[in-house]
C-alpha cells in the first residue's frame, strides 16, 4: 500500500508539473515571442486602403495580363486555405501529365514564348499545399515582358520591381530565391498610371 501511494504521489506531481509547463508556461512563452513579430503572428496580412486584401503567406489567383500569375493550385477551387493540399497524383498519372502539358501550352501562349520554350516547373506544377504565394525568379522573368506590355511600362522598370520583391533563401541556405506574387502585383498597382487597378479585374 505504501508503495502504491508513493507511485500515486509521483504520478500526480508529474502530471501537475507537466500541466503547468505545457499548458501554461509554454503557451505563454510562445505568445510572448509572437508579440515580438506582431505582423507574422497576425497572419502576415496585407492591408490596402484600410482593407485586408490577402496574406503574404497564401497565394491568390490572378488571370489578367496586367498581373504576374501565381503557381497553379489544387487546393479546393484554388488557393483555398480550408482545403490545403496537392492533387495527390503520382508521376505516372496520365491526368497529371495531360494537365502539365495543357498548362505548359497555355503558359507559352500567354507569355508569347516559342512552342518549344522551356517552362519553369512551378508554372505547371501545383505545390504540396496549394497555397504557395511565391513563384521562382525564372518564372517571374518570363512573365515580365507580358506584364510590362499590358501596363505600358518599360521592361526594365518591371524587372526592377521583380528584383525588389525577390526573397532570398531561408537563412541564406534553404530553398531557392523566390518572388512573392501578391506583394509584387500590389506594388505594380501603386506605380504611377496603374493605381486605378486596385486588384480589380485580375
Amino acid at each position: 500500500m505504501k508503495k502504491l501511494l508513493k507511485e500515486l504521489a509521483i504520478s500526480t506531481a508529474a502530471t501537475l508539473v507537466l500541466a503547468l509547463l505545457l499548458g501554461g508556461a509554454y503557451p505563454l512563452a510562445v505568445w510572448a515571442a509572437a508579440q515580438l513579430f506582431p505582423q507574422r503572428a497576425g497572419g502576415s496580412l496585407i492591408v490596402k486602403d484600410g482593407k485586408v486584401v490577402g496574406s503574404e503567406l497564401i497565394g491568390q489567383n490572378f488571370t489578367s495580363d496586367r498581373y504576374f500569375l501565381p503557381r497553379p493550385s489544387a487546393a479546393g477551387n484554388g488557393y483555398d486555405a480550408t482545403s490545403s493540399g496537392g492533387s495527390n497524383l503520382g508521376p505516372l498519372s496520365k491526368k497529371l501529365l495531360d494537365g502539365v502539358k495543357e498548362r505548359a501550352v497555355e503558359y507559352r501562349k500567354k507569355n508569347g514564348l516559342k512552342e518549344d520554350a522551356i517552362v519553369p516547373a512551378d508554372a505547371v506544377l501545383a505545390s504540396a499545399s496549394g497555397l504557395d504565394p511565391h513563384v521562382s525568379v525564372a518564372n517571374a522573368e518570363l512573365q515580365t515582358p507580358r506584364v510590362a506590355r499590358s501596363r505600358g511600362m518599360r521592361e526594365e522598370i518591371v524587372r526592377h520591381f521583380v528584383e525588389q520583391f525577390t526573397e532570398d533563401r531561408e537563412l541564406g541556405l534553404l530553398g531557392e530565391p523566390r518572388v512573392n506574387v501578391l506583394r509584387l502585383n500590389l506594388a505594380l498597382d501603386q506605380h504611377p498610371g496603374n493605381s486605378e487597378s486596385k486588384l480589380e479585374g485580375r
